[in-house]
């Protein structure tokens, strides 16, 4: 493992019908969002596994039937944990931190970004161990694929628009009010909205199998 110091944390929702992907329900069904958004889940973990780069860890938001935990959890091999927060800021905040407390670094990911792979990774990875302060990866939605720091976030993920397309503005105001340094990766895409399905099957014609008749 290539930096047995640092952690890579994947943030998903579990994949509940009617309250996940709900943006995509319009042309999948309700089924079908919640079926893509379990395919996401591992298709994530695995290559986070697979990258070698650190010790994974997977935070879940959400209750579910065991049967869906195990169908999104049966590939993971690293630490389980659930996330703590009353908002996506303060989830995020406190995993990272829990992280930190066994680490030098740490990676946050979500899951509805295909195209983030290994290389995406490794160079979070690397600038945060030659001591980059804090690394972000842009969406080309407005908010972020990727969230990397070496010390808590402290007020950082405080009082931000979740969900809307300042994201990632309203987090460098953030950033320079606390003189908190950063550097940024490549924009990448991610699915969120029945625009981005096209790409999405465009790049592996299997994730089209998602489709629900519901």
């Amino acid at each position: 493992m290539r930096y047995p110091d640092g952690r890579v944390l994947i943030f998903a929702r579990l994949p509940q019908p009617g309250n996940t992907k709900t943006r995509l329900i319009p042309a999948l069904g309700v089924l079908g969002a919640a079926q893509l958004h379990a395919r996401m889940i591992r298709d994530t973990v695995e290559r986070a596994q697979a990258s070698g780069l650190a010790p994974v860890q997977l935070w879940l938001d959400g209750e579910a039937d065991h049967g869906t935990l195990a169908s999104c959890t049966a590939a993971f091999a690293g630490e389980l944990h659930r996330q703590s927060g009353d908002d996506l800021g303060a989830r995020m905040s406190h995993a990272l931190e829990e992280a930190l407390k066994q680490a030098a670094f740490a990676v946050l990911i979500g899951t509805d970004c295909p195209v983030l792979d290994r290389a995406y990774l490794e160079r979070a990875c690397a600038w945060l161990a030659a001591g980059e302060p804090t690394v972000f990866g842009p969406a080309e939605d407005g908010g972020y694929v990727l969230v990397g720091v070496r010390s808590p976030a402290g007020q950082l993920f405080e009082d931000i628009a979740w969900g809307t397309a300042s994201v990632m503005a309203q987090t460098r105001r953030r950033l320079a009010a606390l003189g908190r340094a950063h550097r940024e990766l490549p924009v990448l895409w991610d699915v969120d909205r029945p625009e981005d399905l096209p790409r999405l099957y465009a790049l592996d014609a299997g994730w089209a199998d998602a489709r629900s008749l519901d």
